[in-house]
């Protein structure tokens, strides 16, 4: 029985030989491939798929890049944004202080240190707020501008045209080319 086994091997070992001879080995079961031209025609139908997903990759490719890019850009110019809001109402409070002290009482030699420091802080707050791009928005006279300002109220007015801005209750800013904060004003509108 073993001698039976081995030759049934042996004569399975041949014709796997044989098969790699003749090139039919490892060959699926399958329909025969297209004639030549045939062939060629489905080639290039399919080099031009390849093509046509190649270019859209790089094109994604490249679109991720410009706009990977741009938000690192923004994020170094913008990045401030957040410290800028909050140190604009010490701006705000240094302002206000300076327009509480009386005229008179300015020439008082004890108040005018405080009020020479109050000032010189004021102007190295600017200069800052300048070197980081941040700017006061222009309120009065101007037109209402819902993107820069915003109305608190509205005040009867003869000398001004409706729509104007006549009063600016707290200073705007931007930063750059983008609000920071709104102008918060008073509007004109036909006396009654």
């Amino acid at each position: 029985m073993a001698k039976d086994k081995a030759k049934m091997d042996t004569a399975e070992v041949k014709e796997g030989e044989a098969a790699v001879q003749d090139g039919t080995a490892g060959a699926p079961d399958t329909a025969p491939e297209p004639a030549g031209e045939d062939r060629a025609a489905a080639l290039e139908t399919e080099l031009a798929e390849v093509k046509s997903a190649l270019l859209y990759s790089q094109a994604e490719i490249q679109n991720v890049r410009r706009r990977a890019e741009k938000e690192m850009a923004d994020a170094r110019t913008y990045a401030a944004t957040a410290f800028a809001r909050d140190i604009l109402s010490v701006a705000d409070n240094l302002g206000r202080a300076l327009a509480v002290i009386p005229a008179e009482l300015r020439e008082n030699e004890a108040v005018k240190g405080v009020v020479t420091g109050i000032e010189a802080t004021v102007r190295e707050l600017d200069s800052v707020f300048a070197r980081h791009g941040i700017s006061k928005i222009g309120a009065i006279g101007e037109v209402l501008d819902p993107n820069r300002h915003q109305a608190m109220l509205e005040i009867p007015s003869a000398d001004a045209e409706p729509g104007t801005v006549v009063q600016e209750i707290q200073s705007g800013y931007m930063i750059r080319d983008r609000l920071l904060r709104p102008a918060l004003v008073a509007v004109a509108k036909k006396p009654d």
